[in-house]
């Protein structure tokens, strides 16, 4: 039967049929609830709200199903608001809902049906079993209570009745106060009251634990005492643990305010239990401070002499970097004190950038560590982490520091370009500190919290690009370019660095494998093509296997000369039989050379004209500004087709199709314009590009030829494929005097300054369609000249 009855919507209670709770009435409208109730028959509308933050709930915040309740006594107090007694009577379902002076509600009561006798009794003694082992388990409901409602026979009151004394969340208590099924309503309050009680096992067993930790401890601590009094009584000379430590940070010679911290910290050690927690971190922390080297340096060799034969007999060549060393040495001698320069080496791999840091250390006399930045991502890494975290450690630099036991060591910091940064912080951004001459006299790892001089070390960085380097870093950097090294150089190097060095290491004297320059020569043509000589090395490593393999079947003898023919046996198949890039001229096919990260390279542009819609169709994993080059090219062959005899409307009559093969590996620069519009220039006038050239340079939409960069590592490129005629833009003439005479021998380097000077060249009979052209200028090195230009 529904009935409209005054509503007190409820904060965090659920009241139940068949329970008597007080509650403290003080909404506005709940007490005007209350009056109308007391006018009518005391009975009210009890039902929770969902959020118990809302002051004035509308309908959606109230549950469907509360309870009808009476109240049973009722005292308005002096503040206004009124405590009284209701009970419960039975469960009913909001039909309709109005808010005015006071909240009412059109109620339905809902009747629960009648089980068999014997399965309600049945079901009773179930609950009352885990009810009685949850009392034991738990305490939480008394002994009295819990007679009292062993002696209720109703089973619908008594589940209402043990949920209403128990501690759990209100919406457990709405669910089953929502459930009519009296079935239902038993298995949901077994299965809170068997969590309950699995709760209840894991908090005692957890308070057992501790219990006994904290009586070992004081136990510990006991012993601890009498040891030390026994120690005493017995006059032992031995240093404590807390006297050695004070002993080690006077010997330290740390700074006076880093070595005030340093007793600070002793002083909360000395009262600190020695097994607790936070000891263990004072003394971690103590350990680092006193084993830092704070004053301890090792003596730099300043005999310029001595260190220019240590770096000669390690690494051939490279004298810009020598000469930055002597250089350095040479002021330090005069003026005794001068700060450590931070140099950047960069250049391809194998190269020997990671071995000449250990080569500089060994000339000048100083210790040596490598950090290695590949992959790294968080700043921690370089500053620490704060004491607060578990495991805190320094810095890779500090320790670094402390391994090499001397605070100016050579350190060097690998693969700087590669280095990454995510949610844990820029570690890129750390070593702007540790790389600024200005800072890092002052720089403070999070974990040490003081400062440590670094001015002192010698960092070296290394990279194989600085494109990938953050500009405030590289900034900080003297930037020393390693490029690649020619036939000649390589010959050296393995002649009398790399063959010497895997000889001993396979246990060979110099006598007992022969290797004729002209082999190595071979080796370095045939079978390896880099900008450095670590394949070089590893096929010199794989000769020295083999050949004492084959010593041992005795199917050679020691000492053996390699000729050609066992150099193919132990090497196998050449994997660069030809170095000739195209056989014979090709049209719309040009040659162009690249700059990359490994050093220089070659590579092959082709367009192929076909009829279509005057599409420009790119293929080869072209970049965004090869792009733009390309499209750029093509308007310069527009411009120029009266001169170069094309089709008027070609440019919407055909499809143009430009592609750069092994379009697996992404391409992208501007200084591919010059091989762009020759190779189109050659495909729509039907005319080969010259198979003996290649070329670089930008080109602008008037056709001049722009400087372009890499110009060293891009005629080596030439050089390893047989190219000997490379054109380069004239702006870049000033760049051939910084190259090795060696590099640019047998070259002929023809410096242009327009495209027509280019198409002159490299197209055979288009000459006389540009007659304006001129001759572009020829730089020269013959084997025996000096370099001249013509």
């Amino acid at each position: 039967m529904a009935k409209i009855l005054p509503t007190i919507p409820l904060r965090d209670v659920v009241v139940f049929p068949g329970t008597i709770v007080p509650l403290f009435i003080g909404r506005e409208k709940s007490i005007r609830a209350v009056e109308e109730a007391l006018k009518r028959d005391k009975f009210l509308f009890l039902v929770t709200q969902k959020d118990p933050e809302i002051e004035n709930p509308k309908r959606d915040d109230l549950y469907d199903i509360g309870v009808v309740s009476v109240i049973v006594q009722n005292v308005k107090l002096p503040d206004g608001t009124i405590k009284m007694l209701i009970e419960g009577i039975e469960r009913a379902r909001i039909l309709e809902f109005k808010d005015d002076q006071c909240i009412e509600c059109l109620v339905e009561e809902l009747k629960e049906s009648e089980l068999d006798k014997l399965l309600e009794e049945h079901l009773k003694r179930v609950i009352l079993d885990e009810l009685s082992k949850f009392v034991e388990k738990s305490g939480k409901i008394s002994n009295e209570t819990l007679q009292a409602i062993r002696e209720i026979e109703s089973l619908s009151k008594l589940i209402d009745t043990i949920t209403s004394n128990m501690s759990i969340r209100t919406t457990e208590k709405q669910k089953i106060l929502e459930t009519i099924d009296l079935v239902e309503r038993l298995k949901i309050l077994y299965g809170i009251l068997e969590r309950e009680i699995e709760i209840t096992e894991i908090d005692k067993k957890i308070r057992e634990e501790v219990k006994k930790q904290i009586e070992k401890n004081q136990k510990e601590y006991y012993l601890m005492e009498q040891l030390r009094a026994i120690q005493k009584e017995l006059g032992k000379s031995e240093l404590s643990e807390i006297e050695e430590l004070r002993e080690a940070i006077e010997k330290s010679g740390m700074p006076k305010e880093i070595k005030e911290k340093a007793l600070r910290e002793l002083r909360k050690l000395e009262l600190m239990h020695p097994t607790s927690a936070e000891a263990t971190v004072v003394r971690n922390y103590l350990d680092w401070l006193t084993s830092l080297p704070w004053n301890k340096r090792t003596k730099e060799r300043l005999d310029l002499k001595k260190v220019r034969e240590v770096l000669d007999k390690d690494h051939y060549g490279l004298e810009e970097v020598k000469e930055r060393i002597l250089e350095y040495l040479a002021v330090k001698k005069r003026t005794k004190k001068l700060k450590s320069p931070i140099l950047c080496f960069v250049g391809p791999p194998g190269v020997g950038k990671t071995s000449l840091g250990e080569s500089i250390a060994r000339a000048i006399g100083r210790k040596f560590t490598r950090i290695a930045l590949g992959g790294v991502r968080d700043e921690a890494e370089i500053r620490g982490h704060r004491r607060t975290y578990i495991g805190a450690l320094p810095g890779r630099i500090i320790q670094s520091i402390r391994r090499v036991g001397v605070k100016n060591p050579v350190i060097l910091l690998d693969e700087v370009d590669k280095l990454s940064s995510d949610y844990r912080g820029d570690p890129a951004s750390a070593l702007l500190e540790v790389l600024d001459p200005e800072q890092n006299k002052h720089f403070t790892d999070h974990y040490l919290a003081v400062e440590f001089d670094l001015s002192e070390v010698f960092f070296i960085a290394t990279a194989n690009t600085t494109m990938t380097i953050p500009k405030p870093l590289l900034d900080r950097m003297e930037v020393i370019e390693i490029p690649g090294y020619t036939e000649n150089e390589k010959l050296y190097i393995a002649r009398d660095y790399l063959i010497p060095k895997q000889l001993k290491q396979h246990g060979l004297k110099r006598t007992d494998i022969i290797l004729p320059d002209e082999v190595i020569l071979r080796i370095i043509r045939w079978y390896t093509r880099e900008a450095g000589v670590r394949q070089l090395e590893r096929s010199i490593a794989k000769i020295c296997r083999k050949i004492l393999k084959l010593a041992e079947e005795s199917r050679v003898k020691l000492p053996t000369k390699v000729d050609n023919n066992l150099l193919e046996e132990l090497l196998g198949i050449p994997k660069y039989r030809d170095s000739t890039i195209l056989r014979e001229p090709a049209v719309g096919t040009a040659i162009g050379l690249a700059w990359t990260p490994t050093g220089g390279d070659v590579l092959l542009i082709e367009v192929e004209v076909v009829e279509g819609k005057g599409e420009l169709i790119l293929t080869g994993q072209l970049g965004d500004v090869m792009k733009e080059s390309a499209k750029a090219a093509l308007t310069y062959i527009r411009s120029k087709r009266k001169e170069l005899n094309i089709e008027k409307d070609f440019h919407k009559n055909y499809d143009i199709h430009v592609h750069i093969p092994e379009g697996a590996i992404p391409k992208d620069g501007p200084s591919a314009g010059v091989t762009l519009v020759t190779a189109l220039a050659s495909s729509l006038t039907g005319i080969p590009v010259r198979n003996d050239i290649a070329m670089t340079g930008e080109v602008t939409l008037k056709g001049r030829v722009l400087a372009i960069g890499g110009l060293k590592e891009k005629l080596l490129a030439a050089k390893r494929y047989g190219i000997k005629n490379v054109i380069i833009p004239r702006e870049n003439e000033k760049d051939l005097k910084e190259i090795s005479e060696d590099t640019l021998k047998d070259l002929n380097i023809i410096l242009v300054e327009n495209m027509d000077q280019v198409l002159k060249i490299t197209l055979e009979g288009i000459g006389n369609r540009l007659k304006d052209a001129s001759l572009p200028a020829v730089y020269r090195v013959s084997s025996n000249d000096r370099p001249t230009l013509s």
